[in-house]
């Protein structure tokens, strides 16, 4: 007989396969039903019909979109994401250190945002509707309503400009050593926790209320133990389901969200690539981003899920 465990665990990633589907079938409808014509962008307004002709016929356009898709889903699953129309070289290796990049900013990000974030919910509850509570709800909300390029902006001006502490334009390469790419990532870096930080802070927040509700809770008090104490010992281990949710949806978010910071910065990531390829209307760079860009968002709720039913006795146990 199966395992509960296991076959829940089976359902979610079966969930996440048929997900990841659905969101190929969507970018490939979305790229393929953009205005204006893929070939005439690459050869200019200069181009011959007859050219035309070849170059559509040569990247596969006059073909029935349902061939052109299994096509492209069956390279994809072969590890072949295709070339890139505006340069010819080979979309996964071009992506492989974009990717690289990207991850390494969203991981340090994630270093600072999460433990930060978790401090700042147990200090909320500890200070419940006193003045530290207000204070750090009413700033962390203030950042998560700023969009990334204001903040972004406002950190290049004062830290980089103003103070000239950090470098302004986040340009990392394999030649750098590994306090050199931190310097140049440190503002990016300080405005994807900016950004994600008042979720996190939030959730930790109202999921260590819910559980101090508990008679357990009221037990531990009566016996003389410490705010602080009963928070760390007692309600921040029950309430870590939800939190370990919230956490892995703002590190999807981190690897996700990031287009906006990279081009603010100017970072090597693949947000920066995507853009770049947009306005070139090289559409498998962007079928390519946009499925990876799924890939690891679906992944990360996937573990979040699976996270939530290993730490929760009544999720492993529905009946």
């Amino acid at each position: 007989m199966v395992h509960p465990i296991v076959k829940l665990v089976t359902q979610r990633l079966a969930l996440g396969l048929l997900l990841l589907f659905a969101a190929s079938i969507l970018i490939f409808a979305g790229t393929t039903i953009l205005p204006g014509d893929v070939a005439q962008q690459i050869l200019g307004q200069s181009a011959t019909p007859e050219s035309l002709a070849n170059l559509r016929e040569e990247l596969g356009l006059n073909d029935p979109p349902l061939t052109r898709y299994f096509n492209w889903l069956g390279g994809v699953l072969q590890g072949d994401l295709g070339t890139a129309l505006t340069n010819g070289r080979d979309i996964a290796d071009s992506l492989a250190a974009r990717l690289k990049n990207t991850m390494f900013l969203a991981f340090w990000a994630a270093v600072i945002a999460v433990p930060l974030a978790i401090l700042l919910g147990l200090l909320a509850v500890r200070f419940k509707d006193r003045w530290p509570d207000k204070l750090i709800s009413g700033v962390t909300l203030a950042t998560i309503s700023i969009p990334e390029f204001m903040i972004g902006y406002v950190l290049i001006y004062w830290v980089a400009i103003r103070m000239g502490v950090f470098s302004s334009v986040a340009i990392v390469n394999d030649s750098m050593s590994l306090g050199a790419k931190l310097n140049a990532i440190a503002i990016p870096v300080m405005v994807l926790t900016l950004v994600v930080l008042a979720h996190m802070m939030r959730m930790t927040r109202a999921a260590i209320l819910n559980v101090m509700q508990s008679a357990y809770i009221e037990t531990a008090e009566l016996k003389g133990l410490r705010a602080l104490t009963v928070i760390r010992k007692h309600a921040f281990p029950n309430a870590i389901a939800p939190i370990v949710n919230v956490v892995m949806l703002n590190l999807a978010y981190l690897v996700v969200g990031v287009v906006v910071v990279e081009v603010v910065f100017a970072y090597p990531g693949m947000g920066q690539y995507l853009v770049d390829h947009v306005s070139k209307r090289d559409v498998p760079v962007v079928q390519a981003c946009g499925l990876i860009f799924a890939a690891v968002y679906i992944g990360l709720n996937l573990v979040a899920d699976i996270v939530s039913i290993l730490a929760n006795p009544r999720l492993r146990h529905p009946k």
